[in-house]
């Protein structure tokens, strides 16, 4: 299995988590501040080269009640600029509350504020990140489970 590439994007920064080769845990690798579409496609392109994953995860920030509003509009124009430009497939992953649970995690791990404000994104990439490969990885558990 080859590596799977996640995304928490915003409108400033985008935190990018990495699985293992084996798909099982995700990994914090960097956040990176956002310029322009070219730069972005520019240092998603660097990340691809070097990881080689086979898909991108990128967090869908829902609204609570599931609904797609202009914040995940505008990660659904990213994603498909992603596909267009760099030619990976990309899945969209329920992020509800991922920003959450990764501050949650990083005042339980007693981080300053400045800390957690340098880390959150790429902290939250890898709750997208685990939480796909969880689904994943149980999936095919069941699968396995009925032969």
């Amino acid at each position: 299995m080859l590596r799977i590439l996640a995304l928490d994007v915003g409108d400033r920064y985008v935190g990018v988590a990495v699985s293992d080769p084996l798909g099982i845990t995700a990994q914090a690798v960097k956040t990176f501040e956002r310029h322009n579409q070219r730069s972005d496609i520019d240092e998603l392109n660097l990340l691809i080269q070097k990881y080689k994953p086979r898909k991108v995860v990128i967090g869908l920030p829902k609204n609570m009640n599931g609904t797609v509003g202009p914040q995940a509009e505008k990660i659904l124009k990213f994603g498909a600029s992603i596909e267009k430009h760099i030619g990976i497939e990309v899945v969209y992953w329920d992020e509800r509350l991922t920003t959450v649970s990764a501050d949650k995690a990083m005042l339980e791990g007693d981080l300053s504020r400045k800390k957690r404000k340098q880390i959150v994104d790429k902290i939250a990439a890898v709750f997208i990140l685990q939480g796909y490969l969880d689904y994943e990885n149980n999936k095919k558990g069941e699968k396995g489970d009925n032969e």
